[in-house]
């Protein structure tokens, strides 16, 4: 028989597991979610050619740091905001931002809060999703581009951003590479032994396609196969749930970076879906 000394050790004992359970599984939402690569704030590397260097602040007070390259030639097609994956920072895509400006394309390459030369620490996607608007008020209020205009592309964690941001703002396109439908819906891949009864523990839901079905712009959605990060079965769940017009593109060998891997082949192809899927001058 249970004596009362007994009955609260044991249930002592058990509240304390299950803290650090899940202390332990927050832990290990954040680590593999996040890998953000800071910048030297007093050596911070310089654009490449045709870039400039700009900030903005989020609705909460971080100071964010971009490159913009202008389109080569005026009027530009359109205005690109890329949201790159969880890891690096945009001196890793900055070749993507003279492509599309020769493309007669603008493009606006965004570092998330604790990201590159960006103020704070990333931990949560609200945070994400206050950055990706504070980036379109940017390119709306500082360069005069037109909502309908606005094209957000995201690969990675960066479509979290892009499907949350497109689902509450008028735009022009959406574009979704590498995506997932939702955390639990990854979590079933990724963390096979956590049973989806406890995914509700994780911090974060990203749920990009429910969100999708709030979206009313064009959107265009690429995976590769296979994607040894985010499984295929994400991009055909996110395709599903948007609306039309809707486009869906696999590459198969193209892995988890389709932008990289493939190159011009694919990043034509996105251009032209910008081109049809927003109004021209």
């Amino acid at each position: 028989m249970l004596t009362r000394e007994r009955t609260v050790a044991l249930t002592v004992s058990l509240l304390f597991g299950m803290g650090v359970f899940v202390y332990g599984l927050r832990w290990l939402e954040w680590f593999t979610t996040f890998h953000p690569v800071r910048m030297d704030q007093n050596h911070r590397p310089a654009p490449p050619s045709g870039g400039a260097e700009v900030w903005f602040t989020t609705a909460d007070g971080y100071r964010l740091n971009g490159w913009y390259f202008e389109s080569q030639t005026k009027p530009s097609a359109a205005t690109v905001i890329f949201f790159h994956g969880n890891s690096g920072n945009i001196t890793n895509v900055g070749w993507l931002g003279q492509w599309f400006a020769r493309k007669d394309i603008n493009a606006l390459l965004v570092d998330y809060r604790g990201y590159g030369a960006s103020a704070g620490e990333q931990g949560d996607e609200a945070g994400l999703y206050a950055d990706g608007d504070a980036a379109v008020a940017f390119v709306v209020n500082e360069k005069g581009e037109q909502r309908n205009r606005v094209v957000l592309y995201g690969t990675s964690l960066g479509t979290t951003v892009v499907a949350d941001v497109a689902s509450r703002h008028q735009v022009g396109a959406v574009i979704i590479e590498s995506g997932l439908s939702s955390a639990s819906s990854l979590a079933t891949h990724r963390f096979w032994w956590l049973p989806k009864a406890l995914h509700f523990l994780g911090k974060n839901d990203f749920e990009s396609a429910r969100k999708l079905g709030s979206v009313r712009a064009p959107v265009l959605i690429t995976h590769g196969d296979p994607d040894p990060v985010i499984p295929t079965s994400e991009a055909r769940l996110l395709f599903e749930a948007a609306n039309e017009p809707k486009r869906l593109l696999i590459f198969p060998g193209a892995g988890h970076n389709v932008f990289g891997s493939v190159g011009d082949p694919y990043l034509n192809q996105v251009a032209e879906f910008i081109r049809q899927s927003v109004p021209q001058h």
